[in-house]
């Protein structure tokens, strides 16, 4: 008898065999983390996703999606709601910490700073377009998945993910643009 297929090992690991999901978290744990960095402000923080999606995994049960022999696809969906969620919760923390008076400022490396605008540039394109069409741009363009597998694993058609892809396409270039202006007062 060859490896067991991912499927296979979800079964198992729905009937409590804890062996068959620490399998899942072996392989997918790696991919889901450099995923998580790219949302994610720290690394501390992109584990704590990837940690918190395991557990969505396991709390989630049948209810998963499973796309191509593959739970990957709908951990990556979850591991994005999860860092948006977790997004939010750090607004509110700094709005509320802008309420309380203002320490010093420390001296940050300009290379530090550049680094964290454009981190920040590439979360605000993805916080500007709709939830399922950052996903969708999310799943084909930096996970490498098809058009067709971002789809099912967001639940809607191959052909409601090509629209919704060249929706959130053109939307992105249209905030690229707007943030040009913004920032420099004129288009580059």
């Amino acid at each position: 008898m060859g490896p067991e297929s991912e499927v296979q090992l979800w079964q198992r690991s729905l009937r409590g065999d804890g062996s068959a999901f620490g399998q899942i978290f072996d392989e997918h744990r790696a991919r889901l983390f450099r995923a998580a960095l790219r949302i994610a402000p720290t690394a501390a923080d992109a584990e704590d996703l990837v940690a918190a999606t395991f557990l969505e995994l396991w709390r989630a049960g049948n209810r998963v999606r499973v796309v191509d022999e593959s739970l990957l696809p709908w951990m990556l969906v979850t591991l994005n709601n999860l860092g948006r969620n977790a997004a939010r919760a750090r607004r509110r923390y700094r709005r509320f910490l802008a309420a309380l008076p203002q320490p010093g400022l420390e001296d940050v490396a300009l290379d530090e700073v550049e680094q964290l605008d454009s981190q920040r540039e590439a979360v605000a394109l993805l916080r500007a377009l709709p939830e399922k069409d950052a996903a969708i741009l999310a799943l084909t363009a930096l996970e490498g998945y098809s058009i067709g597998d971002a789809g099912a694993a967001l639940g809607i058609s191959a052909e409601s993910a090509r629209a919704r892809l060249s929706r959130a396409r053109r939307r992105a270039t249209t905030h690229v643009t707007a943030s040009t202006i913004t920032t420099e007062g004129q288009v580059s």
